[in-house]
């Protein structure tokens, strides 16, 4: 890889993380003027609809935004992607949906690092399945731990509910991350994206209509938040996902993507200073080392420890 296309997808990633970090503040503002379902429902559909150019264009040019390894688009099992698609879409939105309902009672910045814990909580789940789970992410775990600790326990020593949802939120994107990691290198990653925004969009309607009753008032309101997560958060960063990780280190990617939750810290502040949320974003000093600590802890765990004793 040339120099310019290193610091092409390093540009490529680091968009990525800012547009989704950003996203915490549209999706606290999106709770002031619709439910968790019908919000995520309609920015999944969105999302869905955005990608479809990109699945026509793939079909049509299949060298189209290609990763390295990728299944051709002719030779896509159909029953396996539909398969993935429901999977990973009703994962992705119940995710969705508990983060949506925990950045009710938490702050944008809180919820940015409590999710971003799927990195540590990735490997570990991996155990279950045979996959060996370096000494690394014990020590980013416990770390990681203590700065939660330090980020959302009160002086009355409990989590608030947002809190535990948003933890909750972090537990089913592990469980998405690692249906991904089965079903993508057998499908089309694009495809199955797609599809899954739909499923999820589709999953998290049905109790709209029955339990929020939304309104095209709601709706009108909720217009920009809408649209940033459904164009930006999901087309748009996604494909520069795509991108910034062709032919690049995985695990710096990841590093460079785990950025997100100090986007959101700060954009929540902003926010709120400049108006745009009603809820206090600041935190202690307590809060602030806690949130320093678990993000220490996600950059150590994607360290490359392995090639770094075999360089030596």
């Amino acid at each position: 890889m040339t120099k310019t296309n290193h610091f092409r997808n390093v540009f490529y990633l680091a968009l990525t993380a800012l547009i989704w970090g950003v996203a915490f503040v549209f999706q606290s503002m999106g709770n002031d003027h619709m439910g968790a379902f019908s919000f995520t429902s309609v920015r999944y559909l969105l999302g869905g609809l955005v990608l479809v150019p990109i699945v026509l264009l793939k079909a049509r040019y299949p060298r189209f935004l290609a990763d390295s390894g990728e299944i051709h688009v002719k030779q896509v099992p159909v029953r396996l992607t539909v398969i993935g698609g429901i999977l990973c879409g009703l994962a992705l939105g119940g995710a969705t949906v508990l983060q949506q309902l925990g950045m009710k009672t938490t702050t944008v910045g809180k919820a940015g690092f409590i999710t971003a814990l799927y990195i540590i909580l990735t490997p570990i789940f991996g155990l279950f399945l045979g996959r060996k789970c370096h000494f690394t992410v014990w020590i980013g775990a416990a770390a990681a731990v203590f700065g939660m600790y330090l980020l959302c326990i009160t002086d009355s020593f409990s989590l608030s509910a947002g809190d535990l949802l948003v933890l909750l939120c972090a537990i089913v994107f592990t469980f998405h991350i690692m249906i991904i990691d089965y079903f993508s290198p057998r499908t089309n990653g694009v495809l199955l994206s797609c599809l899954q925004f739909f499923v999820a969009s589709a999953a998290t309607g049905i109790p709209a209509l029955i339990f929020e009753h939304p309104t095209l008032v709601q709706l009108s309101d909720c217009l920009i938040p809408v649209l940033y997560m459904g164009i930006m958060s999901s087309g748009v960063a996604y494909t520069l996902q795509i991108l910034g990780q062709r032919g690049f280190n995985p695990s710096i990617a990841a590093l460079i993507m785990s950025m997100e939750s100090v986007v959101s810290a700060v954009a929540g502040a902003a926010a709120y200073s400049l108006g745009f949320l009603t809820q206090d974003q600041s935190m202690t000093m307590l809060q602030v080392l806690g949130c320093v600590i678990m993000f220490a802890a996600v950059i150590f765990v994607q360290l490359p420890f392995d090639k770094l004793k075999r360089r030596h």
